[in-house]
């Protein structure tokens, strides 16, 4: 199994439209093979950080998702617009 972490921080111009974008994101990806856990969650010391946790079957599934186009237009806009970004971070963890 692989858990992966990764974080962005909008900027308070586009906080919301960023919000709406990662719910969409977690939503849609909740619904992929492989996927066992999505999760985005506002950080109680800056609310203009929200923070991703995932879980995923294995590095096939994880990188299947790596190449859907909603998913890599997700990523790409927070790259462009976002005051910071960080992630992903993939770990591998066993039983």
């Amino acid at each position: 199994m692989l858990i992966v972490t990764g974080s962005l921080t909008a900027r308070p111009d586009n906080f919301e439209a960023f919000l709406a974008s990662a719910l969409a994101h977690v939503r849609r990806s909740r619904a992929e093979d492989g996927c066992l856990h999505h999760a985005v969650a506002r950080d109680c010391e800056n609310p203009y950080r929200l923070v991703f946790f995932e879980t995923w079957r294995d590095r096939a599934a994880l990188d299947a998702h790596f190449r859907v186009a909603e998913a890599i237009a997700f990523v790409t806009d927070i790259r462009r617009d976002a005051a910071a970004w960080a992630g992903p971070t993939i770990y591998e963890v066993t039983a």
